[in-house]
């Protein structure tokens, strides 16, 4: 058998994908910053356009990349469980409030994915796309199996969960202003409720409760979706 050339070890190896991983991570931070940290371009939407268009150019296949680069997403389950730090710092404000946040957990959680399986349904959508939709407002790596749980598509699925969190990011804070709210932990749980892990990055850059509220949202929300939308793959089938 004839030995693979260091060319084809470089692309079909890890060694590719991590370096075009990271210098895209690193070249979105950079951009972030200059930008003036703008809700509308986070790092996570300019990153991946720039990995896309290294994909492009680069004699690599996306399902090459894919693989090699897989076990990076396994980096996001500890990432969102070090969220529990700021949780902790807060937990006495939070443990004061723990009527009003189920309430609004509930409220909030049911409303985001019945208002978007309902204006899909009207569509007319098949219900592989129901099911790629219904995760929109939870955080990617418990969307991603959620999809993939009913049916639906986990890349479209990543996709959506990607354009909610920039614009509850990017929202949310302009409505808070316009209806007066000036509670930093309402604001940022409603920025982890709706925006996930965008949401809850950008509550950090508003204050300390308000990030700990976005998280507490999101992980909640997470779990609580987890929970709910299996029970739906009935109905949406």
């Amino acid at each position: 058998m004839e030995a693979a050339s260091p060319l084809d070890a470089l692309i079909h190896g890890p060694a590719l994908a991590i370096v075009i991983t990271l210098i895209a991570y690193m070249l979105a931070g950079s951009l972030h910053r200059a930008m003036h940290y703008p809700a509308w371009a986070p790092p996570m939407l300019t990153g991946s356009l720039m990995l896309a268009l290294m994909i492009f150019l680069l004699p690599l296949s996306y399902s090459s990349y894919y693989s090699a680069a897989h076990w990076l997403t396994l980096l996001l389950g500890p990432a969102t469980v070090g969220l529990a730090i700021p949780l902790f710092e807060q937990f006495q404000h939070i443990r004061r409030l723990l009527i009003p946040i189920m309430v609004s957990l509930i409220v909030g959680s049911v409303s985001a994915c019945g208002a978007t399986l309902a204006i899909a349904w009207a569509l007319g959508l098949s219900p592989d796309l129901l099911a790629s939709l219904a995760p929109k407002a939870v955080t990617t790596p418990i969307a991603v199996g959620i999809s993939e749980g009913l049916g639906g598509y986990p890349a479209l699925t990543a996709g959506v969960v990607t354009v909610t969190g920039i614009l509850a990011a990017s929202v949310i804070p302009v409505l808070a202003r316009l209806l007066n709210c000036r509670e930093p932990g309402v604001m940022g749980f409603a920025l982890g409720l709706n925006g996930h892990g965008l949401g809850t990055a950008r509550a950090f850059t508003l204050d300390p409760q308000a990030g700990a509220l976005a998280s507490l949202a999101m992980g909640l929300n997470g779990a609580l979706s987890a929970v709910a939308l299996p029970l739906l793959a009935g109905w949406l089938h």
